[in-house]
């Protein structure tokens, strides 16, 4: 049975006599980390030069560092709300800092997108790397402890620990332990938050060495809330959803895109008729791929579990099931809803919902033929920066070598998309980014890198349409990015591509993709988003009515800073029209309802301009 602990200098100790001073730790990506006891021995480390501690991780989650003062004062009260309990991890302060001591490495596979650019050493560190090698490569590593946030049951008298969010590598860790290819100690951290997840998962207390488990180091969850969905992403989902056969198989990743597709499916689902309307005002003259009802119904197999996919269960549209299973995940973080939701679900719905290793998720090797059977006409749908002409993904790192994020999973499913007959690996992006004033589009000629090579280029969604470019030729998946291309972008990408003798000097992009604008994408959607079948927040909100109605208004004022000469018409209006009691309502929220200092008055002149314009 484990050592039981109340306190994390105590079982750091213990770690360090039991396992000595070089120590190799693996944290579990995201959700999963045991804060306090990775602090502790932390904390070790840092006052004994002597010990050699080795953090292998991924997905470091930190709380949000607002930096305006619109920020600040939207923001502050959110995170104080949401994550004011949550420990931060020390490692990560240090890092930000650059106070990491020579003793201590961190290394990890996979960033909070954009969190350590231009951070060298956390660039220096990182390792690119598949999801499903991230376990061989802790192992060879000489991994010999593994610390975990864990979900408790006491059963007849008997203590089960479960895994939870984080089934992922530690499961293929502890296969490999048993295997007598492995030896570490596996160390868990008790959350009462933590849903307990039945499964693979669900282990007996004599699999861990020691247990930090006290009300003292108990927290509340990282739970990052849901982010609106904008009329781009939705758009992205509505033609994504169009490609997704009743019957088959679904994976989605984190993100709008992974909101919007949901919802798409359900309005395809339940109001069939008005999804018809939507597309045929977003894409007129093209019909979708697949527009019925879910009379099968789908299985859900995807790395992560996000809360779409319970929206998907509660709407009936995830219900294939295979073994008595609808959904299978590897890990999961979320809004604190996806955490209430899973800890109260029934014991029988939630048996329906199995967590299992990244290698079953990600992968078909181990028990092949079951997995082929299940995994009818998947749909592997994942989200990408850019894409070039020839059907070259870039979806983790910049050209100079600065990652963004990480390839994660994104390669596994593309192979497994070329693997499955009927499968189809569908990556999404927006058309457009902004940068200062600019606007750039997010296809491209070339770039220089790339994470999955145009040999594998499959479907391209934007939110102009779906590009189907497997088995095309070079030509072929030219002219049909340049058809789901911002149209501000699109003679000057074919002039390149002709010019490299790609595409047929006399070609001509088609009429109806000449109107690729977001303003078109705007009036399509209107009419949906009145009669509320495209909210901002289709699966709800940690965000209250108000901070919900401050959202927009903020959005508009940070895309204005960018075209300065609209502040002061925003200000004008402003200062000129007073606000109603819903705007005042509002600017209390930021503190704005008195101001004392002209920057303050400033500021409120603007909010309330941009909550009249947002209305």
């Amino acid at each position: 049975m484990p050592k039981l602990f109340s306190d994390p200098q105590a079982i750091a100790e213990d770690i360090i006599r039991d396992v000595g001073t070089d120590l190799v730790v693996g944290l579990p990506l995201g959700l999963g980390k045991a804060n306090h006891v990775v602090n502790a021995l932390y904390a070790r480390a840092v006052a004994d030069r002597s010990i050699k501690l080795t953090l292998f991780s991924a997905l470091t989650l930190e709380k949000p560092r607002p930096s305006s003062l619109l920020e600040r004062r939207f923001i502050g009260p959110v995170i104080d709300r949401l994550f004011g309990g949550y420990p931060d991890l020390a490692y990560a302060d240090s890092l930000h800092a650059g106070e990491l001591p020579p003793n201590v490495q961190v290394i990890e596979f996979f960033f909070l997108a954009g969190k350590w650019l231009h951070v060298p050493y956390a660039q220096q560190h990182y390792i690119s790397a598949n999801y499903t090698h991230a376990s061989s490569y802790l192992l060879t590593r000489g991994l010999n402890v593994v610390t975990q946030l864990v979900a408790k049951r006491v059963v007849d008298g008997v203590a089960r620990y479960s895994l939870s969010c984080n089934t992922d590598t530690t499961l293929d860790i502890l296969r490999a332990r048993n295997e007598g290819r492995a030896s570490f100690k596996l160390i868990g951290q008790v959350n009462s938050e933590l849903p307990f997840m039945p499964g693979a998962g669900d282990l007996p207390a004599d699999e861990f060495s020691a247990v930090l488990d006290s009300p003292a180091t108990d927290f509340p969850l990282f739970a990052p809330p849901a982010e609106p969905v904008s009329d781009t992403k939705y758009a992205i989902g509505l033609h994504a959803a169009g490609l997704v056969p009743d019957g088959g198989t679904l994976q989605i990743g984190i993100g709008q895109v992974g909101d919007a597709l949901a919802r798409g499916l359900i309005v395809r689902h339940h109001d069939n008729a008005q999804y018809h309307a939507i597309m045929k005002r977003l894409t007129p003259g093209a019909a979708p791929v697949e527009s019925g009802p879910f009379t099968k119904g789908l299985y859900g197999v995807s790395e992560m579990l996000i809360d779409a996919f319970l929206g998907l269960i509660d709407a009936g549209i995830l219900k294939r099931e295979v073994e008595g299973v609808v959904l299978h995940g590897a890990f999961f973080v979320g809004p604190k809803s996806l955490y209430r939701a899973l800890r109260e679900m029934a014991p029988d719905q939630l048996a329906r919902i199995q967590m299992m290793p990244v290698s079953f998720t990600n992968q078909l090797y181990g028990d092949e033929d079951a997995k082929r059977r299940a995994r009818i006409d998947a749909r592997f749908i994942n989200t990408a920066m850019m894409a070039t002409l020839m059907g070259a993904a870039v979806s983790d790192g910049l050209e100079d070598g600065q990652v963004v994020s990480g390839v994660g999973g994104q390669y596994n499913f593309v192979a497994q998309a070329f693997a499955l007959h009927g499968a189809r690996s569908i990556l999404a992006l927006d058309s457009t980014r902004q940068a200062g004033r600019k606007t750039f589009s997010n296809i491209r000629w070339n770039y220089g890198h790339q994470t999955i090579p145009r040999h594998l280029r499959d479907v391209f969604v934007t939110e102009y349409g779906a590009a189907d470019v497997r088995g095309k030729s070079d030509a072929e998946t030219i002219a049909a990015m340049l058809a789901v291309t911002d149209s501000r972008f699109q003679d000057e990408l074919a002039g390149i591509a002709k010019d490299a003798g790609k595409l047929p000097k006399a070609y001509e992009i088609p009429r109806a993709h000449r109107e690729n604008f977001p303003e078109r994408v705007a009036e399509a959607l209107k009419p949906a988003r009145e009669a509320g079948l495209l909210p901002s927040f289709p699966f709800g909100s940690d965000f209250t009515e108000v901070e919900q109605r401050l959202i927009p208004a903020l959005q508009l004022l940070r895309e204005a800073q960018r075209t300065p000469l609209r502040l002061p018409g925003l200000l004008w209006q402003g200062m000129t029209q007073p606000p109603d009691a819903a705007k005042r309502e509002c600017l209390k929220r930021l503190g704005l309802d008195r101001p004392t200092t002209f920057a303050e008055r400033g500021y409120r002149a603007l909010v309330n301009a941009a909550l009249a314009r947002t209305k």
